[in-house]
């Protein structure tokens, strides 16, 4: 692998981080602004870049820039913020109703996702969502698991509750990372 692409790719991805996260659209800021931001962001994205490159591109550079990555991850970032406003709306329930009605427990979930971005990925939408804790995650041979922290544990059995709690996650963060 050409280490420059390498250092491009992570470049150009910490950039394009850094303009969504900074730039306000469609707010009327003055250009000599945006330029300024644009100019940090080129420097943070540089620096970055020369730190992280060979731990962010494993294969190829631009692994990322896909069309149906990119489209998938698009239709992922929906889901996860529909499954976000459920389960906040379930704990904000839980928490509000006058007799609390929780089983909390440690549950070990079963996934097929292979790649650490996956795993990571999928541990952290678990995580994110309200009610859930990633807590480990264990990569075997042909296996992977994870234990997560549950607020209401509602099945022991292993292959319910992964599906369960990884409910529409998986199969998208299986095509982002396949």
């Amino acid at each position: 692998m050409n280490k420059f692409l390498s250092y491009l790719s992570t470049f150009i991805f910490c950039m394009i981080i850094w303009v969504g996260l900074t730039i306000p659209f469609g707010t009327g800021m003055a250009s000599g602004v945006i330029i300024q931001e644009l100019i940090v962001g080129a420097v943070v994205a540089a620096v970055m870049a020369i730190f992280c490159h060979r731990f962010f591109i494993k294969k190829s550079p631009f692994w990322l820039i896909n069309p149906s990555r990119i489209l998938s991850f698009i239709v992922f970032i929906f889901i996860f913020f529909v499954e976000l406003l459920k389960s906040n709306i379930d704990v904000a329930i839980r928490a509000l109703s006058p007799k609390v009605k929780v089983k909390p427990g440690i549950v070990k979930i079963k996934t097929p996702v292979e790649s650490d971005y996956g795993l990571a990925m999928l541990a952290n939408c678990i995580t994110l969502t309200p009610g859930t804790i990633t807590m480990e995650i264990e990569k075997g041979k042909n296996e992977n698991y994870m234990y997560i922290h549950w607020i209401d544990v509602q099945e022991r059995d292993r292959g319910k509750t992964s599906e369960i709690i990884k409910g529409s996650f998986e199969p998208w963060v299986r095509r982002i990372f396949k």
